[in-house]
């Protein structure tokens, strides 16, 4: 793919390179993306390496399988135990430690558990076995929640009596508002997720400039993105501006997807949930309305585990950009991605698997 190759060109990212190093060289930055996404990519073309000593990136809480917490994957886990229920589930959750199993675990053992790509395909495993309860775990951010929603709206259209959701969705201002308020770490700005502001708008982050006074940019995914929107955060930063700015401007508009948006706020409303490493922000999850309530999964009696944490696991911390991965001390020792401790070592989007993969590669656009 051409078109593609034109976002990894080596003499663009050594320009742009050159031109952040001019705007940042009389004052060192640090600057937080918030999209798992991003984390995987800026690892994997080793841009931290790249950009040099005076721009610092840390990772937010932009992994939909990391802030997850433990109490939601221990009730997914009881649910699973019920002879009569199938969870249908995306494959990264699969493999993330509740309190004292994870789903991969269970399914070993018996219980009907099934990673599906889309909530469509967990839609027709409730079609075909409809003697079975079938729920499906809705874990993401504004990206899938559109989706989600559609499906349950099909469900409800097609009369399916056995289809369950039990949500997990979490939307990105709450978060960021609340991390940013908490003052743990000083940024001087935030590298914005490209797809939940395809669905959002970039709109919805205006009050990280206005309440804040924080530089924000809305990027794509390529190397060159990225180092374009870094080049933008520097900018706005030496000319002590702030404003919320695209640069994925090829996907992301300020008003969003009116019709993803629609049908998300048809479905689901705004609740309280909690993030793991940030704890419960209120408004920042999505349930069910009561007009879809036969299909939420909360309402099925389970007994549940108390819920603990690993106590030498620091992914929470992770999470919230007050630590790196390597500061961990079961980072790379206990901890792997083959033999996960906690959830940031899961999925590709987490930050300690983009570490711990990318940490001695031969980066594709380095010179």
């Amino acid at each position: 793919m051409i078109y593609l190759h034109e976002f990894r060109n080596r003499r663009a990212a050594r320009v742009l390179l050159d031109r952040i190093a001019d705007t940042v060289q009389d004052r060192p930055v640090r600057f937080m993306e918030v999209c798992g996404g991003h984390t995987m990519a800026i690892w994997r073309y080793g841009l931290p390496e790249l950009l040099g000593k005076n721009v610092t990136l840390l990772s937010g809480p932009g992994c939909p399988v990391c802030v997850t917490p433990n109490s939601f994957l221990d009730r997914a886990i009881a649910l699973s135990r019920r002879p009569d229920v199938t969870i249908v589930t995306f494959g990264d959750l699969m493999r993330v430690p509740g309190s004292s199993s994870d789903l991969q675990t269970e399914r070993a053992r018996g219980s009907d558990i099934r990673p599906v790509y889309s909530s469509i395909d967990a839609l027709e495993v409730a079609c075909r076995y409809s003697d079975r309860i079938v729920i499906f775990l809705g874990v993401g951010f504004e990206t899938t929640a559109p989706t989600i929603a559609a499906t349950i709206n099909n469900a409800q259209t097609e009369g399916l009596k056995n289809f369950r959701i039990l949500s997990a969705l979490k939307t990105m201002p709450q978060a960021l508002r609340a991390l940013v308020a908490g003052g743990e770490i000083a940024l001087d700005g935030l590298i914005l997720p490209g797809h939940v502001s395809a669905i959002t708008g970039s709109s919805v982050f205006d009050f990280l400039s206005l309440d804040f006074g924080l530089p924000c940019v809305v990027s794509g995914f390529e190397p060159l993105d990225l180092l374009q929107s870094i080049l933008m955060l520097g900018q706005q930063v030496s000319q002590a501006r702030a404003q919320v700015e695209i640069q994925y401007s090829r996907t992301s508009k300020m008003e969003g997807n009116l019709r993803a948006r629609q049908i998300m706020d048809q479905v689901f409303a705004p609740a309280d949930a909690e993030w793991r490493g940030l704890g419960v922000i209120p408004g920042s999850g999505l349930s069910l309305r009561p007009e879809y309530a036969a299909f939420d999964a909360f309402s099925i009696p389970v007994k549940i585990e108390p819920t603990r944490e690993n106590p030498g696991c620091r992914c929470g911390e992770v999470i919230r950009g007050a630590i790196r991965p390597e500061d961990c001390r079961l980072f790379g020792q206990t901890c792997k991605p083959e033999h996960p401790i906690g959830a940031c070592m899961v999925s590709e989007e987490g930050s300690c698997a983009a570490h711990y993969k990318y940490r001695t590669v031969d980066h594709e656009i380095k010179s």
